[in-house]
């Protein structure tokens, strides 16, 4: 959502952020330098708890902002943001790449008055959802090539971890073990992890600090303790892998080889990447092999598209003031 800000208040807008806290999603938002105000927190994956999640937040977000004067709320995949516009009487958008989270989706779709969605995602995919052909909005390509269209990556990255920039690299991403779409137990990627220890650098970011302690336990790990520049880290890396989805979607953006590990059921943006060949699905540990890459060629261009269309999307025709 930065870039949908930035272009927002280059418009005019006066744009107010809410995040929760979870992970590393605050630090995140320090790291950018956006401000914004702390409402609520993870509940858990449990589906009973993020019910409990859902309304204690949506409640909170809407006691915040009632009294101030908001024209649209805007939300990447947010049903506390959808729930407390709706309450409010602002008019919401919701924004997804990923259509299989049916109780997200469920209550998003229906409560919003814009659905913007990539263009791989087939719209009787959403039907189910309530996402009807007056609300939903489409874009090309990744969402990933839109936010990413400015971004150049910074080596200082690898001096904040103490890394090697001639040996070969590699950034792992753990299984979102709190999502209630990634159920799985997933021994391949323990293997995995010993299996690129023994070829690489090996840079894990952890979601939890559950997650977080056991890669310590086991040693021969880069774990930062906060919240890094993972993107430029992804530039620079030989080898990407990932059981979520933006990280593995970052690295096809940005150029990086990569590999998927999820678990569930694959979504349309991930089913093009991996006919595409842009993405691999990782199925045996011993098919990965981690080899340093040349520096790309002079004169390659990336994919990048304009942030200031995704925004186009999001908030025309939603409402006509200044206040988001």
């Amino acid at each position: 959502m930065r870039p949908v800000i930035r272009a927002l208040e280059a418009r005019g807008a006066q744009v107010h952020v809410t995040a929760r806290d979870f992970a590393q999603t605050l630090e995140l938002l320090h790291r950018f330098g956006i401000a914004h105000e702390a409402i609520g927190r993870h509940r858990g994956g449990r589906l009973a708890a993020k019910g409990v999640g859902l309304a204690s937040r949506s409640l909170a977000l809407a006691g915040w902002a009632k009294g101030r004067r908001f024209d649209a709320a805007l939300g990447h995949g947010s049903n506390d943001v959808t729930v407390a516009a709706k309450l409010l009487g602002i008019p919401s958008a919701t924004t997804f790449d990923y259509e299989w989270a049916t109780v997200q989706h469920t209550v998003n779709c229906r409560l919003a008055r814009r659905v913007v969605v990539p263009d791989a995602i087939p719209p009787e995919r959403l039907a189910r959802y309530g996402a009807r052909p007056r609300t939903l909005r489409r874009y090309p390509g990744l969402k990933e090539e839109y936010y990413l269209a400015d971004f150049a990556p910074d080596a200082a990255v690898l001096d904040e971890l103490d890394l090697d920039a001639d040996a070969p690299l590699a950034v792992v991403r753990t299984p979102p073990a709190v999502s209630l779409y990634h159920r799985f137990e997933h021994p391949l990627f323990a293997r995995l992890l010993e299996r690129l220890r023994e070829q690489a650098q090996v840079v894990v970011l952890p979601r939890t600090a559950e997650q977080r302690a056991e890669l310590a336990s086991a040693g021969g790990y880069v774990v930062p303790e906060r919240a890094v520049d993972a993107q430029s880290l992804v530039a620079f890396a030989d080898l990407v892998v990932s059981a979520g989805g933006t990280m593995n979607r970052e690295a096809v953006a940005l150029g990086t080889p990569v590999w998927t590990t999820f678990a569930g059921r694959l979504g349309a943006v991930d089913e093009r990447l991996i006919a595409e060949r842009r993405l691999r699905r990782l199925e045996r540990a011993e098919d990965v092999e981690v080899v340093k890459r040349a520096a790309r060629p002079a004169g390659e261009e990336r994919v990048r598209r304009d942030p200031g269309m995704f925004t186009d999307l999001l908030v025309d025709g939603l409402a006509r003031g200044v206040h988001i």
